[in-house]
């Protein structure tokens, strides 16, 4: 049994075995020194092997391997253009051949992925990482109170920085991503918010610090939103390549990405409990923000990789926005914001619903994001794993909702229902459940635990039915500016996060009740901002860049 090896400078290693008795690399035949070559490109890898003619024979015809496996082909089979390339090896003399054979490598695995799936899939594992550093507070709050000795009001306070930053950066978030192009914007918020986490404890114990610290993180994670909604709503170049996401898939391509931010909640919730525990509440701050800077160097290796093989096209529909150079942008800035048609956006009646609606949701969603831990720990007796634990029913919950939710509303789009239609039944059914389920749950009813958590579970992920109505409606109605108008919606829906957890903190010390705390001004703002939405919610195309 002979051995037939190949080595190339230690790049790669092949073997196959036949029934001769001669090593065809060891052979005593006349054999020249480079009886192998290897050729490398960005796709393939080339090898070349001669033998001589004696050896050919001695394989037999049933050990034969076919010309072309899998991935495995012929050079003539690559590439006609290259067998000529073959010519210089007859020196080899009469007694040799020579074949070339290439390996196709299917590398990176997500190349013949569609560009806009790559996008999406993307921009969702980014929104994973925002809310795994937006929730490990919420369970480390409980550790670092104590450690610090810290009152319901001051947790409170800490908690609801990070929204200061949130609110501050959504109108910046939606202009830049109109300027240079959602893509760059996200990088930098993933980046700010990664880095501002993972020094997060060196400044717990200095208050200015550890807020300032909180207000960077929510920073790089208001400007987020926008950057992404940039890029789903208007078919930029994503990666040099320009591929759209049709009408019929946007409610799927919106629910994915922001689905992200419970799939992130479940995973912040998951694994916070046990790197406290086992390694300190500081463990989840550095091992979060690492998470994020990973995502930052994996998405640049993989637009650079992307660019490097991707053919630029000589010509592109004018309709479709181009991201500006740097330069270009730098010097539009100034005129950008003076185009944007800001009176036309508040003189719309559907714009203002969008405002109101994103503060009501966004005031139940921040304040039970903020305090649903402390809750299940202080008012069902929970230790703090089983506080976390159950804290994760809600967004884990969420993620099949979700689903369910952007299915039904693309299929009812796709059947020739009115999207203004789909969008309220969606948003309606995002409101009246979790006001229904909080107030079940503030009633004294004599409910056992458990039953108040399947309670809160069900109404908090019937909410996510937003991503199919609120969240698509910046889109349906200008996809031009689709970013702007969600960074107005969303500065506005921040205020809950800054108001609305201190105000919470504050009524927990001076009511000891958290019945009129947490879920009394919930249920108020679902329930006005149902009134709302049914009311002036428009999902019809608007050409602000027109109105006077």
């Amino acid at each position: 049994m002979a051995n037939l090896s190949f080595k190339a400078e230690n790049f790669s290693f092949l073997s196959h075995h036949t029934n001769t008795q001669t090593s065809l690399l060891n052979t005593t035949n006349s054999f020249k020194a480079n009886s192998l070559r290897l050729f490398h490109s960005k796709n393939s890898l080339t090898f070349r092997v001669w033998c001589g003619i004696k050896e050919k024979e001695n394989v037999t015809e049933s050990e034969r391997v076919p010309d072309v496996l899998t991935g495995l082909k012929r050079v003539d089979e690559l590439d006609p253009k290259r067998v000529s390339s073959l010519d210089f090896e007859q020196k080899l003399g009469n007694d040799s051949g020579s074949s070339e054979v290439g390996f196709d490598w299917n590398w990176p695995p997500w190349k013949n992925i569609p560009q806009r799936y790559k996008l999406i899939g993307t921009t969702s594992l980014a929104f994973v990482i925002c809310n795994m550093d937006k929730v490990n507070l919420s369970v480390a709050i409980i550790p670092m109170s104590h450690q610090f000795g810290w009152n319901s009001s001051t947790a409170g306070l800490v908690q609801s920085s990070f929204f200061w930053g949130y609110a501050l950066s959504q109108l910046p978030g939606g202009w830049l991503a109109k300027i240079f192009g959602g893509r760059k914007v996200l990088k930098f918020g993933v980046l700010t918010w990664s880095v501002a986490t993972a020094l997060l404890p060196f400044l717990a114990g200095y208050m200015p610090g550890l807020m300032l610290s909180r207000v960077l993180v929510g920073i790089g994670e208001g400007v987020s939103p926008s950057a992404a909604t940039d890029l789903i709503a208007r078919h930029i170049a994503f990666f040099y390549i320009i591929e759209s996401i049709p009408l019929e898939e946007r409610s799927r391509a919106v629910a994915f990405v922001f689905g992200g931010l419970s799939v992130g909640s479940v995973i912040g919730l998951l694994l916070a409990p046990p790197l406290i525990q086992n390694f300190g509440w500081a463990s989840v701050f550095y091992i979060f923000g690492f998470l994020g800077l990973a995502w930052f160097l994996g998405f640049q290796y993989l637009e650079e990789g992307q660019a490097s093989h991707a053919t630029k096209p000589a010509s592109r529909p004018q309709s479709i926005h181009m991201e500006k150079s740097f330069s270009n942008s730098l010097a539009a800035l100034g005129g950008s914001l003076k185009d944007v048609p800001w009176k036309a956006f508040f003189r719309t009646p559907s714009v203002w619903a969008m405002i109101y609606a994103h503060f009501c949701g966004s005031w139940g969603h921040y304040n039970c994001l903020s305090w649903l831990p402390s809750y299940f720990s202080e008012e069902l007796s929970l230790n703090l794993t089983e506080a976390a634990w159950v804290s994760i029913l809600p967004p884990l919950a969420s993620v099949f909702v979700t689903s369910f939710a952007a299915q039904l509303a693309d299929n009812l789009i796709a059947n020739g229902v009115e999207t203004t239609t789909v969008r309220k039944i969606c948003q309606t059914i995002a409101f009246l459940s979790p006001a229904l389920c909080m107030t079940l749950s503030s009633v004294d009813l004599g409910l056992p635990p458990w039953e108040i958590v399947g309670i809160l579970t069900g109404g908090l992920a019937l909410s996510s039915f937003a991503l199919s109505g609120l969240y698509c409606t910046h889109q349906d109605m200008s996809p031009e500016y689709a970013s702007i108008l969600l960074g107005i919606t969303n500065t506005v829906g921040a205020i809950p996060g800054i108001v609305g957890v201190a105000l919470t903190g504050y009524l927990l010390d001076t009511t000891h009740s958290w019945s009129i705390s947490l879920f009394a001004p919930s249920i108020f703002f679902y329930l006005t901002g149902t009134i709302v939405w049914l009311a002036f919610a428009s999902s019809k195309p608007q050409n602000f860049s027109n109105t006077d």
